[in-house]
């Protein structure tokens, strides 16, 4: 593993009707749900992360802390930006944060729309797939 602070991962989505909070049950209006807010920060994060990681590891979230501040309408564009932030052995820490669009319906392009902080943790992939078998 050669993680070092600065890895910058980036994922983009169009919200569909499917990324709703009516949609995730996590609430009933047509707009983001934060559980899809916070699934679009994860795979930021381990995109900054993969091409670092050695043959057989992967990382598994253990900590969140995400501020949603602005609604995001069905068919919106948003961008989602993680940096590592800390490395500490096997836990990582990031900065997230989660974008309007330029261009994009809804809110003002390059509004943020969420930030916070996730943490993953390194592991080795067989061993801990063979713990949750017993």
């Amino acid at each position: 593993m050669s993680l070092a602070t600065g890895a910058r991962g980036t994922v983009s989505a169009v919200v569909t009707e499917a990324d709703t909070a009516l949609a995730a049950g996590s609430g009933d209006v047509p707009v983001l749900a934060t559980p899809r807010l916070l699934a679009l920060a994860e795979a930021a994060t381990v995109a900054a992360i993969a091409p670092h990681l050695a043959r057989g590891q992967t990382s598994v979230g253990t900590a969140v802390h995400i501020e949603h501040r602005r609604a995001t309408p069905v068919g919106a564009q948003v961008t989602a930006d993680a940096e590592l932030t800390s490395v500490d052995g096997p836990r990582l820490t990031f900065s997230v944060t989660a974008r309007h669009v330029v261009g994009s319906a809804g809110g003002e392009p390059g509004d943020v729309i969420a930030a916070g902080t996730v943490e993953r943790a390194v592991v080795d992939r067989a061993r801990f797939l063979a713990r949750l078998t017993g």
